[in-house]
């Protein structure tokens, strides 16, 4: 079948279409036929050695298709059954794969692959960020809570799902257009941080109050004024580095500022067992299904255009989610 492959780290030309062997499941596995493959930042990370991976390696971190074969052991799957996962190790840029049954999952029926290809890595973790990476005291409705790339397809889940929560979600964006995709979303409020000062506009919208948490995917560009906008007792919840790692943090800012607490979450931390999985998963099945969350799969690639995929992805010209097609 075919696949993407990066023999070294590199720019979208790394990436590669190539002929690869699919073999039999072993134990604990399963082999899915794709019918959607997701595009996410974190590939980027993969492609150009931020994140290292042994050479050469597959990427790609979601997909949804159909069982073709199960391993020993494996008793929640079964062949024919309609599968989404987000899970490691990277490699769902393909037509088809063998790899860990334990953070895949049926996909309802009524989820498109599509969908179910788009939604698994950005539903789970707007899921992990909402429910579970909480201020102390946890998230009331009326909160203020402040989410970086709010147009983007992690922002425009936690946009909704954050409506539904009763949350008062104040969304940053590059452009006013984002900002105008955001608050149609679900977004009380939207900010051009091109335009504007975001912290001043964050303490402008709480009254001077400023946030209980900020959910920041952005990283060096925003972490020092992220800071600056939480409220005694916040949380600054870092999920991921698109403009850069973040310097080193002298501790004692966090005491000058209120008492602040600060994390670094992963979505594989929350992944790591089958029954935990399961439980994110239904939690965004339901979400979905009752029309509280819109999952806007707005681009679609071929596999063989994986780098231009990654060109746009990489120039911001992407809003909602995008899926590669095999």
């Amino acid at each position: 079948m075919k696949a993407i492959q990066v023999d070294a780290p590199g720019g979208p030309e790394a990436m590669k279409l190539v002929e690869v062997a699919v073999g039999d499941p072993g134990a604990g596995e399963v082999r899915i036929r794709h019918h959607a493959c997701g595009l996410n930042y974190i590939d980027v990370y993969h492609r150009t050695g931020a994140y290292p991976l042994p050479t050469p390696y597959g990427i790609g971190m979601e997909g949804a298709g159909v069982v073709e074969a199960v391993g020993a052991g494996v008793t929640h799957l079964q062949a024919g059954d309609r599968v989404a996962y987000v899970s490691q190790p990277p490699g769902s840029y393909c037509e088809a794969r063998v790899m860990p049954a334990k953070c895949v999952v049926q996909l309802p029926d009524g989820i498109d692959f599509e969908t179910g290809a788009a939604m698994m890595l950005k539903g789970l973790t707007v899921q992990y960020l909402l429910r579970k990476t909480q201020p102390q005291g946890g998230l009331q409705p009326g909160d203020f809570v402040l989410f970086h790339a709010a147009a983007g397809g992690v922002g425009l889940i936690a946009c909704q799902w954050a409506k539904a929560m009763g949350l008062q979600l104040i969304g940053t964006a590059g452009s006013d257009e984002k900002c105008a995709l955001a608050r149609a979303s679900g977004a009380a409020h939207a900010i051009n941080y091109r335009s504007e000062d975001f912290v001043a506009r964050v303490k402008e919208i709480t009254g001077g109050a400023g946030v209980k948490v900020v959910y920041d995917s952005v990283g060096k560009d925003t972490f020092d004024k992220s800071i600056d906008c939480l409220r005694p007792f916040g949380l600054m919840a870092l999920f991921g580095a698109a403009s850069g790692p973040v310097a080193p943090l002298n501790l004692g800012v966090l005491a000058s500022k209120g008492s602040l607490y600060v994390t670094r979450p992963t979505i594989f931390t929350h992944i790591a067992t089958r029954e935990a999985t399961q439980a994110m998963a239904d939690d965004l099945f339901q979400m979905v299904a009752s029309g509280a969350v819109k999952i806007p799969v707005e681009r679609r690639y071929a596999l063989a255009d994986a780098a231009q995929a990654h060109r746009d992805l990489e120039a911001r010209l992407t809003t909602g989610c995008s899926v590669l097609l095999p």
